[in-house]
């Protein structure tokens, strides 16, 4: 007599997967910089022009950055502190005239982006020691970069300080777009994959390509229930 086959079971669910969970609460600030940039990703850049009291426009780039509403539209950045704990020259630009543009990175652009990270000394603008394009504002008293495929002409509405983390809110008053990238302007369509934007992965000097896309389209809660 031949043991009979056990019979079939459902599968399981399935286990969750090995993880490890770092208190961040416990950790000094550099681990939890590493841990977080190395894990929220790929984030925006935002190339931020300013303008000092002494009429030097300065430019740095920052990836804690993100947009944050569209009625009215926001944007928020973290342009953090010095070493020393002093403002970055973004920040006292911002809170003495309130305006400032956030340029987007094309991936042509991405060698100069970094050369405006170097620490240039306070009132040192980098557009000048770099040799960077600049056109003026539409909304606003601050230039843009003449090559960037994006601009947000912005006016500072807040600045919120936790800790030794400073993020300003500005609300976007004008969008500049290269005119290639705007597929519809009636009908407000733009060609994202033209901006050919680049965005800030973990690690020194890691970022990422934004046109390798694919697409999911939303679906209804009535075409939900029909697929159950």
């Amino acid at each position: 007599m031949t043991p009979a086959d056990p019979a079939p079971t459902e599968p399981g669910p399935a286990a969750p997967p090995p993880v490890t969970h770092f208190d961040l609460t416990a950790l000094p600030a550099a681990a939890r910089y590493k841990l977080l940039t190395g894990t929220v990703t790929p984030r925006p850049i935002a190339w931020v022009s300013t303008v000092g009291a002494d009429g030097h426009v300065n430019l740095a780039p920052y990836s804690f950055f993100g947009l944050m509403g569209s009625d009215p539209p926001v944007v928020a950045f973290a342009p953090g502190h010095r070493p020393d704990g002093t403002l970055k020259d973004t920040a006292l630009n911002i809170s003495a005239g309130g305006e400032f543009t956030v340029n987007l990175v094309s991936e042509a652009l991405a060698v100069t982006m970094n050369a405006t990270a170097t620490d240039f000394p306070h009132g040192h603008g980098e557009p000048g020691a770099l040799g960077i394009p600049l056109v003026p504002g539409v909304k606003v008293a601050v230039p843009r970069v003449a090559a960037a495929p994006a601009a947000l002409e912005c006016r500072e509405v807040q600045t919120v300080t936790i800790g030794h983390t400073r993020i300003i809110l500005g609300e976007v008053l004008g969008l500049t777009l290269r005119a290639d990238a705007v597929q519809d302007a009636e009908r407000h369509h733009v060609d994202t994959a033209a901006l050919d934007l680049i965005g800030r992965m973990g690690g020194r000097g890691t970022y990422a390509r934004t046109r390798d896309t694919f697409v999911i389209d939303r679906i209804s809660f009535e075409e939900w229930r029909k697929g159950e």
